[in-house]
């Protein structure tokens, strides 16, 4: 499948949806399983292993609460830090974070003066999930997202990045303000299109693209067919 823009990324998750009936917690849940399954290679043994979710409130977080359940299952110390309140988060995302709440994951809200001490906090642990923001982010990140991406960055710990390091332009491939320098991204469905632009490796780190769960060739085909 050829590289794929922030718009294709979407119809492709649209057509999964309504045409082929796959709903989008499945979709999701896929994702985050996938990446976990990236993850645990990256980080070699779960025993003594912790790691930190950094997470938002769209399905870029939504994965990230699905790859934390799977690493606590596979005996990985987890703690989720959400960037939006739990009560802000609906959907998709929603259903996974009740999962983890009912499950008695460490789970950490950043207000104002957390967000100061990010990055100190993620120091102790030997690997970041960065959840914060997907394919949709567009501009420069402002505010909460911002002051995360620059906390994760600080921390020197290796990062994962889920779909796309936050802040890096899915089709440009810029990153215009504070972005996500990933250890390692793992893409879903197939590689995007900013990742072929000069210097965005440097953001990237080595790609892996993993499936959600409905083959490629078909997925890339259904759009056209629905025209």
């Amino acid at each position: 499948m050829d590289a794929l823009s922030r718009d294709e990324v979407r119809r492709i998750d649209r057509t999964a949806i309504e045409q082929l009936g796959v709903p989008g917690v499945i979709l999701m849940e896929n994702a985050g399983r996938g990446a976990t399954d990236a993850i645990i290679k990256l980080l070699g043994s779960p025993d003594g292993k912790r790691v930190a979710i950094v997470a938002g409130g769209g399905n870029n977080g939504g994965d990230g609460f699905v790859i934390a359940r799977h690493l606590a299952i596979r005996g990985v110390d987890v703690t989720t830090f959400l960037l939006t309140p739990p009560d802000k988060i609906a959907g998709d995302a929603a259903v996974n974070l009740s999962i983890l709440r009912r499950l008695g994951h460490a789970i950490r809200p950043l207000g104002p003066r957390d967000l100061v001490k990010l990055a100190a906090t993620l120091v102790p642990f030997d690997m970041i999930v960065d959840a914060i923001g997907g394919t949709g982010i567009r501009g420069p990140l402002r505010g909460e997202q911002a002051a995360a991406v620059e906390a994760v960055n600080a921390a020197h710990r290796p990062v994962v990045a889920v779909d796309i390091p936050t802040g890096l332009d899915c089709d440009s491939g810029a990153a215009g303000g504070p972005t996500i320098r990933a250890t390692l991204t793992v893409t879903f469905v197939a590689w995007k299109k900013g990742f072929d632009t000069p210097g965005a490796e440097a953001f990237t780190g080595k790609i892996i693209v993993a499936d959600i769960g409905v083959p490629a060739e078909v997925v890339a085909d259904l759009p056209a067919k629905g025209q």
